[in-house]
C-alpha cells in the first residue's frame, strides 16, 4: 500500500512546491523556463525538471539517505539500460494525470546521472522521442548536492 502511495505523495508534493523550502539554481533567460529543482521534505530529497512552483513536472528523481537507487517518475525517462521497472504488474493511478503512475529506479552511479552532475546534460525519452534536458552550472551544482545526500548515510 505504502509503495502505491508514495508516487501520488511525490506527485502532489511539487504542487505545493511555493510553501516548502527549495534550493533553484537561477531562472535562466525568458521567465518560465524550465530547469532543475532540488527540494527536501523530511529525510527524502527530490529532483525535479519542470517549471518552478507549479505541477508541470517533466522528471522527478527521489532518494533518502543511504539509498543506492533514485525513484524516477515523469513522461521524461533517463536514457539507460540501468532503468528498471520498480514494480511490476498494475501501476497505480497517478493523481495529477488519471493515468497509470510508472515508478523506475535507477543506480545513483548511472551515467545519466553522474553525467548531469559532470557536464550538465542527461538524455531522455519522451512521447515526442529523444531529447537533452540541460543544466546550467548552478544546477549541476543542485544534482551534485542531491546525489552527495543520497549517498550519505544520514539526513
Amino acid at each position: 500500500m505504502l509503495k502505491s502511495l508514495l508516487p501520488a505523495a511525490a506527485a502532489l508534493s511539487l504542487a505545493v512546491l511555493g510553501g516548502q523550502a527549495m534550493t533553484t539554481a537561477p531562472a535562466a533567460p525568458g521567465e518560465g523556463a524550465a530547469g532543475w529543482h532540488l527540494l527536501h521534505e523530511g529525510p527524502m530529497a527530490k529532483l525535479a525538471y519542470g517549471l518552478a512552483d507549479s505541477d508541470q513536472v517533466a522528471l522527478m528523481l527521489t532518494c533518502s539517505p543511504g539509498d543506492r537507487t533514485a525513484a524516477v517518475y515523469g513522461d521524461a525517462q533517463p536514457r539507460s539500460p540501468a532503468l528498471v521497472p520498480a514494480a511490476l504488474g498494475p501501476q497505480p493511478i497517478d493523481p495529477l494525470s488519471d493515468g497509470e503512475a510508472f515508478e523506475t529506479r535507477l543506480p545513483l552511479t548511472d551515467e545519466a546521472l553522474t553525467g548531469l552532475a559532470r557536464g550538465g546534460r542527461m538524455a531522455v525519452q519522451t512521447e515526442a522521442g529523444a531529447k537533452q534536458l540541460r543544466a546550467s552550472r548552478a544546477e549541476r551544482r543542485l544534482v551534485q548536492n542531491f546525489l552527495g545526500y543520497c549517498a550519505s548515510s544520514h539526513a
